[in-house]
């Protein structure tokens, strides 16, 4: 994640989530998220309320798991990036959006409980050169990742 460009959001999801595939066979999901803030108005000491709605995108695994685990109403924690999207209409009207791009999402436990189970991942044995010298490594590989596919 970009130090640059990283939002951490909290928010109740708005829909009910939508696992989709791409040509390729890679796993999205997108869904809404309403972000409320609060405050006591200084002068009138009435609480007021200001919500603020965003579209997340998830790929992978994550996708995946959050179409399992998420649901309409779900109070998530979100951490990911800023991406702006440009496209055409038929019309050929030029549109374009900001995204939440995921990097991580759970579920916001101060309100509710979680249970969770791991997932099976593989591991990809090779060796890396350093300034010292060759080392043997390990990496934890997504089962479904293929190194090749880039979502954009």
């Amino acid at each position: 994640m970009s130090s640059g460009n990283s939002v951490f959001l909290v928010g109740g999801v708005t829909r009910d989530l939508e696992l989709r595939y791409t040509q390729s066979g890679l796993p999205s999901v997108t869904f809404g998220l309403a972000v409320s803030r609060r405050w006591q108005n200084r002068q009138t000491n009435e609480w007021e309320e200001a919500t603020s709605y965003f579209d997340v995108v998830c790929w992978r695994e994550l996708a995946e798991h959050a179409a399992e685990s998420l649901s309409k109403g779900s109070r998530v924690i979100v951490i990911g990036r800023l991406e702006q999207r440009s496209w055409e209409t038929e019309d050929g009207q030029k549109r374009s959006k900001v995204e939440v791009v995921a990097d991580e999402v759970g579920p916001s436990l101060r309100w509710a409980t979680a249970q969770l189970s791991k997932t099976e991942r593989r591991q990809r044995t090779g060796e890396v050169s350093s300034g010292f010298g060759s080392v043997a490594a390990t990496e934890i590989i997504p089962s479904s990742y293929i190194e090749e596919e880039d979502p954009f």
